[in-house]
Order: C-alpha cells, then structure tokens, then sequence
C-alpha cells in the first residue's frame, strides 16, 4: 500500500489508537465482520471507494449497511475508512483488516504491555512453524470443500491454550485468508505486533556515555513522558546535533522538538 491509501491508512490508524486503551476484542471482531462483508460484494468496495461519490452519499450507505449490526465504534471507523482516498478498491479492504488486527493486539498488550505483546507473538509463531512444519496441515487448511467450523477447530488445536486474541487472529487467517496462505498472513500479523512492540522501545542517541545515575533520570523521563514503561536501546553518536535523540515508534524527538528535550537534558543534569 501505497501513496493516497498509505497516507488514509495512517490517519485511521490515528483514530484507533485512543480508542485501544479500552477496547476488546468484540471491536475486531466487529471490523472483521465488516470486511467480510466488503469482500464479498466488489460492487459494495467500488461504491465506497469511487472518488466520484459524495461523502455523505457513502455515510448513508455505511448507515444502511451497519446500523444496528456493529458497535459505534465500528462503524465510525468503518465511515473514516470510507471517507478517505484510496489508490485502488482493494485497498480499503486491506486497511479495515490492518485496524482489526492491531485492534486484536491492543487487547492482549492491556495491562501487561510488551509481555503480553510477546506472548501474543510466541503464539502466532508456533501456528507459522507447526503448518510449516507439515504439508498434510497446509492442504487441509486450503482445502476449499472443508468448512469454515472445520478449519477452524483445526488450526486452534495446533496452538493449545493460545490466548483469545491470538484465536481470534489465527481463526481470521484460515477463515479468509483474502488470496494468501493461512500461514503467511499470519506472518502479516506478526508484523503488526512487532510494529506494536516498538511503541515501548526508545532508541536513545546521545553525544557521550551516560552515568548510571543519568540512564536512571533519563528512564524515568521517558517513562513520565510517554506514559508507559519503555526499554532503552541507548548508542553514543559523538556528531549528534543537539545532544539527544530519542524514537519511540515512528516518533522522532530530537533537536526540533525544544521544550521536550529541555525537560528530559534537566533531568539528566539533576
């Protein structure tokens, strides 16, 4: 994804994010009923895509189709998607079920943060290597006369215990797979938690080694800062400008970033 739809999909992203504090999994499981509901209708995708269309043409649509079917929240979402430019009709689909996904993640990183995301991400990975592991799994999960309650029993016995949020993901891959392998879209989904998983690492530059005591103050400046305990990865760059930087995700704060970075060389000073 691309240009015009790489830039929507941002911007929706953005308007998940505060919602996931609080989210559970009914509302991907909500967006992915939706996207069920876009696949299977390519006249649907293109009516809600066409450039030609006017927005609150395509909210009355949405409102048709969802009222009283999905939560609020869902559906908002789901008219974000839908107000949006895309390149192609295909990709609507494609960023409905990136948002359900991290939807998906976002419950199992409540409350236990990176330990939950990594756990999240052992249980994806043992389904990968198990059907990897066994051409008789991957053609009875392709198997397109088996049915959906069928493949779906399977799949999860292959991941005992499994937490719901990685059922959830690994039920959706071998439900509708949407042209990939079961397997390798669940890779897609490890690639989302990874993504999630950046969000608590701060890559740390700074012009010289730091004591024991500033690592401590710059620990609890970042913690303060972004309201989660993040991990240091913390390098020296003696030709850094402006003494520090800091990414956390796809956030840069560095010298353009002033007042944030006047706080955090005070608490390094003392």
């Amino acid at each position: 994804m691309a240009g015009v739809s790489s830039e929507s999909l941002a911007a929706a992203l953005k308007s998940l994010e505060p919602k996931l504090a609080t989210a559970s999994l009914a509302l991907a499981e909500d967006l992915f009923g939706v996207l069920d509901i876009l696949d299977s209708n390519a006249g649907l995708r293109r009516a809600l895509t066409d450039p030609a269309r006017e927005n609150n043409e395509k909210a009355g649509l949405v409102s048709r189709l969802l009222d009283g079917k999905v939560s609020a929240d869902a559906k908002d979402l789901f008219a974000g998607l839908v107000s949006s430019r895309w390149s192609s009709a295909r990709d609507i689909g494609d960023a409905l079920e990136t948002l359900a996904a991290t939807t998906a993640i976002a419950v199992a990183e409540q409350g236990s943060g990176t330990a939950g995301l990594d756990g999240l991400e052992g249980e994806l990975f043992q389904f990968i290597r198990v059907v990897g592991s066994s051409h008789d799994l991957q053609r009875a999960l392709d198997d397109a006369q088996a049915t959906v309650e069928a493949k779906s029993a399977l799949a999860l016995k292959l991941v005992p215990g499994a937490s719901a949020a990685a059922q959830l993901l690994i039920r959706q891959a071998v439900v509708a797979p949407r042209g990939l392998k079961p397997a390798a879209l669940v890779q897609r989904f490890v690639e989302l938690v990874a993504r999630r998983q950046q969000r608590w690492i701060a890559e740390v530059s700074v012009t010289r080694d730091l004591t024991e005591e500033q690592l401590s103050r710059l620990q609890a400046g970042l913690n303060n800062l972004y309201g989660r305990e993040l991990k240091l990865n913390v390098n020296v760059d003696p030709t850094l400008v402006g003494g520090i930087r800091v990414v956390v995700g796809d956030e840069v704060v560095d010298a353009t970033a002033a007042t944030r970075l006047a706080e955090l060389r005070r608490r390094l000073a003392g």
